[in-house]
């Protein structure tokens, strides 16, 4: 179980990765998958530091926590897709659907459920200043 949670993380982590670099390379282009449009340099900074910020960052923990098996580390971006996806629930009960509304839920719901399983697989890690034996 554990090794096909982390497999799955680091796939996630790939697609986090195609993301993240996607927005920092080309955030004009890569907002259009999220609808996004940028009004003009401000925007597009916006969008290249943000985005790529938050799937980065996501990938570089879940692959790290999907190497070292440590749940602890897995807890930044299960806060960073949780926060997420509670905004886009929101946004849904506020504003209403929009065509295609549930795919970037769905990602996001995936990467909360099996984020939270790895956490519960494989432990919190070790207590910070334990001796070790």
């Amino acid at each position: 179980m554990r090794r096909a949670l982390s497999a799955i993380l680091i796939l996630g982590a790939i697609l986090d990765g195609v993301l993240g670099f996607g927005f920092l390379s080309n955030p004009a282009q890569a907002g259009e998958n999220f609808g996004l449009t940028a009004a003009g340099a401000m925007g597009l900074s916006s969008m290249r530091a943000d985005f790529t910020a938050f799937f980065l960052v996501a990938g570089l923990f879940m692959i790290f926590g999907a190497w070292k098996q440590r749940g602890d580390v897995l807890a930044a971006p299960l806060l960073l897709f949780l926060i997420a996806l509670t905004g886009r629930a929101l946004n849904l009960l506020m504003v209403g659907v929009y065509p295609d509304w549930w795919l970037p839920m769905a990602v996001e719901a995936a990467h909360v459920a099996v984020l939270a399983a790895a956490i519960g697989s494989f432990g919190w890690g070790e207590r910070i200043g334990a001796v070790r034996g």
